[in-house]
């Protein structure tokens, strides 16, 4: 496992991931720092994970990176107390503005998601350095976008990794992939940035043509990708003008998050096999 995981996570150390974001800056690529984690068992592990993204916060800017923190809710506590999550996600937004850096809610399955999104709402009342994530694959997610309140808005669109219930998400790949363009173009016509957090072309290609037909500038939209998935897909995205970023997440608990998400969603397993043995680079 830690063979085919070693081309996604960089290494266990914060020094492992810097080092990938010195890498990926020598290519012209942007970046964003996880740490590997979900669901802590208590309030001290939770502040222990703001102190150490605080840690990688410093080091970004210390090292002039172009890249900002991205963290799971459950992670800084959301399944012990959503007053806890919020507080400690206000620390460290607050850490990152002094910064001048940037911090990313993510999202997880559809059990955290109205907790997660009233814990983004108190953010936004109080700090602009704040976005969020939404997943096409859910059915709720147009009608979500509809109530974030007004003001700067930043979102990184995904599909969704998880594999939800039928009754409440979309569970074949071409509705979950018109989903994901009816959002990003609705957000779009909010006037929010958005992070097209994709390896599908196809889609990809929609979404640009819709920019490029509406006058949207690279100032509103970049392109997130995992490493080590379809490097040579990256490289055809920057070379035509359009920024990218790359998520690198790193950390000790490597190998029971990896396992978690394999549970989750056994298709992972496809994808990673395809990726290692070179079918998408």
């Amino acid at each position: 496992m830690r063979s085919l995981s070693s081309r996604y996570i960089p290494g266990e150390t914060l020094d492992d991931a810097l080092r990938e974001l010195r890498a990926l800056r020598d290519e012209d690529f942007t970046g964003i720092i996880d740490i590997l984690g979900e669901d802590v068992a208590d309030e001290r592990a939770a502040r222990s994970v703001v102190q150490a993204y605080g840690k990688a916060a410093e080091a970004i800017k210390a090292e002039e990176l172009d890249a900002y923190v991205s963290v799971k809710p459950t992670h800084v506590g959301l399944n012990l107390s959503e007053d806890l999550a919020a507080e400690l996600y206000a620390e460290l937004a607050r850490k990152c503005a002094e910064l001048d850096l940037f911090l990313r809610v993510e999202m997880e399955d559809h059990t955290t998601t109205d907790a997660t999104l009233r814990v983004f709402a108190r953010l936004r009342a109080e700090f602009d350095n704040v976005g969020i994530v939404l997943q096409s694959r859910l059915f709720r997610t147009p009608t979500d976008i509809d109530a974030i309140p007004a003001g700067p808005l930043s979102v990184r669109m995904v599909k969704g990794i998880y594999l939800e219930p039928g009754k409440i998400a979309h569970v074949d790949p071409d509705p979950i992939r018109d989903e994901y363009v009816a959002c990003a173009i609705k957000l779009f016509e909010r006037g929010a940035f958005v992070s097209i957090a994709t390896h599908d072309d196809v889609l990809a290609d929609a979404l640009t043509a819709y920019c490029k037909e509406h006058g949207i500038g690279t100032d509103r939209y970049e392109f997130q990708v995992l490493l080590g998935v379809r490097r040579p897909l990256w490289r055809a995205w920057r070379d035509a003008g359009h920024p990218v970023r790359v998520y690198v997440p790193f950390g000790p608990e490597w190998r029971a998050y990896s396992t978690r998400r394999l549970r989750k969603n056994p298709q992972i397993v496809r994808h990673l096999m395809r990726d290692f043995f070179s079918l998408g680079d």
